[in-house]
């Protein structure tokens, strides 16, 4: 019985009952009964999306799926579609040391995709926050600036870079996971540093022996590290100089060659 000026949950539950729509006030959305993932890390590991409110279109349409004690899977796009209008905040835990948001595609999937949607509805910019449960300071970092500090800290930092190399085919993969992860947080965040794209391009293709080594450990790795770049390039993701992206082109036709057992 709180008021409405204290009670934001109420108040928008009853906005909408007044609208005639059932179950107002479910809160709780997921995945359809019986299935799971958002499916927006499948598009961009795939390569198959032309923009990021199609991603934001794909996490919507998977999780417009409402539980708890009314409701067990019901589609509710009219409740989902006014949270999402009213949202000027995200806000998610993280509370494993082993995987960040830059080392798998699950984050970007659920949260980018979740920001995407929130600011289509909304009409603006939705500030997106991360709380670290594991660690003692628990004050929430905001999205940009922890991509940053992960990058800095994993994907172009020369002993984790060198680290992962040493690992044979394995480590190959690693890298080749961040560098599509990249591209799905471009695509859900709008996160296109500059910085990122050169630093890892001369780190894992512009350096010979690197490269050699992460070819001849991994070329299926190798080759989506390369592709990775150029698609960042091509989506406007990463203002690269003409020099490096030929150079970057050359390589990814060399390898994809090998692959394919093209003899030329």
């Amino acid at each position: 019985d709180e008021p409405e000026d204290q009670n934001f949950i109420r108040k928008h539950a009853l906005v909408l009952k007044a609208q005639g729509v059932e179950n107002a006030s479910a809160r709780l959305f997921s995945n359809p009964a019986g299935d799971f993932g958002s499916l927006v890390n499948d598009k961009v590991v795939d390569g198959n999306w032309e923009s990021g409110e199609e991603l934001g279109n794909t996490w919507q349409s998977r999780n417009v799926f409402s539980y708890g004690r009314e409701d067990k899977g019901q589609a509710r796009p009219e409740v989902l579609n006014a949270l999402l209008k009213t949202s000027d905040r995200i806000v998610q835990e993280i509370d494993s040391v082993e995987y960040g948001l830059t080392d798998i595609q699950e984050y970007y999937a659920n949260t980018g995709g979740l920001k995407k949607a929130a600011e289509k509805q909304r009409g603006g910019k939705v500030t997106t926050s991360f709380v670290e449960s594991f660690s003692k300071d628990t004050t929430p970092r905001n999205l940009d600036d922890l991509l940053r500090m992960e990058y800095r800290s994993k994907l172009v930092n020369p002993k984790w870079a060198e680290a992962m190399a040493n690992q044979g085919s394995g480590g190959a993969f690693e890298i080749s996971q961040r560098m599509t992860a990249l591209i799905g947080w471009g695509g859900t965040a709008d996160f296109t540093d500059d910085w990122v794209y050169d630093q890892a391009a001369d780190t894992y293709a512009l350096d010979k022996e690197m490269a050699e080594k992460l070819r001849k450990a991994n070329p299926e790795a190798f080759r989506n590290i390369l592709a990775r770049m150029l698609e960042a390039h091509g989506r406007g993701f990463w203002q690269a100089d003409s020099e490096k992206l030929d150079k970057l082109r050359q390589l990814y036709e060399l390898t994809d060659e090998e692959l394919e057992g093209v003899t030329v």
